[in-house]
């Protein structure tokens, strides 16, 4: 194996440490709200504050490592980052107050976004000539961490072991991640000897103001649907909890293998094409999902979304990366923010079209980041560099 091959791996296996970072809090929150709240049990908004400030740390993280990478290398941010997680899941192991818990989660969230703002440039400079392939490849690993996660906090949970010993149970990952990554020589990032896209001059440029409108609508499509996903199942499907789960569970499978199915193959086809086929799909399974009168279809079409959904992010930040290759980590900050930014008000408008009618319109109007998307990405084709339309 090529030390660039290996150094790709090694970035696939540190995405599986940013999802558990971001997706552990989630299977133990009842358990913590018993734990930390005495007998009467921890209320909702201190519960909803931990997932708060590990988003926080999240934020923070990306934002202030894209500037940082580009002038003193990757390298460092992707030990710290695996370091943080490590060290985070020891404290959260160890963590005897509800104050020192959160502390431990926003220095889990911030582990988890320097290693979100490092590892898509760094694949994209080892990749250049695959990127969408490699990018999806990458970003398919997060869900393989997600639902690596999800199933191994449950079983633990469910053997008796509790969560502060699942927490242990995860700290090799990102230590052997460490071992890995420490002997390794990253790549520039970007050309060398080539100057860097300013991000000023970026922002000027009609093409990149739509990249930022397309990663934002991608983010959308992801999340407002898998936020929402458990609840919908079980109380506007008539589900019981263990199913919306379990269909959680399946959602990441399937963008898991979405993804993974774009590493394959994406390589023979137009990742703009790709990208608008994705779009056109998510708006028929969200719109299914939500009027589908048939639950058992209904939910089919929610959990398949997932996989139509998956190729969106990563492939708009490859074309993003062969616009501007000299656009270095701070060219992946700003979009991996507008995505997050995307991610953070679909749900919320999912809920408050909710609030107005029912949840089966509240999740319809997650149709509409796809549907405004798809024109979006065909514009940003009709405009691209002539190297950049196939990856």
């Amino acid at each position: 194996m090529t030390p660039a091959r290996l150094l790709t791996w090694l970035c696939y296996g540190a995405m599986m440490a940013l999802a558990i970072g971001l997706n552990l809090l989630p299977v133990f929150l009842t358990r913590l709200g018993a734990d930390f709240g005495g007998e009467a049990g921890l209320g909702a908004e201190p519960l909803g504050r931990l997932g708060a400030v590990a988003f926080a740390g999240l934020v923070a993280g990306i934002l202030a490592t894209g500037p940082l990478a580009d002038r003193y290398g990757a390298k460092p941010f992707a030990l710290l980052g695996n370091l943080l997680i490590a060290l985070s899941l020891g404290a959260m192991a160890a963590a005897p107050t509800y104050a020192t818990l959160a502390v431990a989660l926003f220095f889990m969230g911030l582990g988890a976004g320097i290693l979100d703002m490092v590892l898509s440039p760094v694949v994209a400079a080892l990749n250049p000539e695959r990127r969408a392939v490699a990018m999806n490849w990458l970003h398919s690993f997060y869900c393989v961490g997600a639902a690596v996660t999800i199933v191994a906090g449950t079983v633990a949970l469910e053997l008796g072991w509790g969560w502060r010993t699942a927490c242990l149970l995860l700290i090799p990952l990102p230590l052997a991640l460490m071992a890995g990554f420490t002997p390794r020589a990253f790549p520039p990032l970007g050309t060398a000897g080539q100057p860097r896209t300013r991000l000023r001059v970026m922002a000027r440029q009609l093409w990149f103001l739509g990249a930022l409108a397309a990663i934002f609508l991608g983010g959308a499509t992801e999340l407002g649907m898998a936020q929402w996903l458990p609840a919908y199942a079980e109380t506007a499907l008539g589900y019981p909890a263990w199913v919306g789960g379990a269909g959680l569970l399946a959602f990441s499978i399937a963008m898991a293998a979405g993804r993974m199915a774009i590493g394959l193959l994406g390589h023979r086809h137009d990742p703009y094409h790709l990208m608008a086929a994705g779009c056109g799909l998510s708006v028929v399974l969200f719109l299914g999902a939500s009027f589908l009168p048939l639950p058992a279809a209904a939910l089919a079409c929610a959990v398949a979304a997932g996989f139509t959904g998956s190729a969106l992010w990563p492939t708009m930040l490859a074309v993003a990366a062969d616009r501007y290759p000299e656009g270095g980590a701070t060219l992946f900050g700003v979009l991996a923010a507008l995505g997050n930014a995307g991610g953070i008000f679909m749900p919320w408008a999912v809920g408050w079209a909710a609030d107005r009618s029912d949840l089966h319109w509240g999740l319809s109007v997650s149709a509409l980041a796809p549907l405004l998307m798809l024109p979006l990405v065909l514009a940003l084709r009709r405009h691209a560099r002539p190297e950049a339309a196939v990856s």
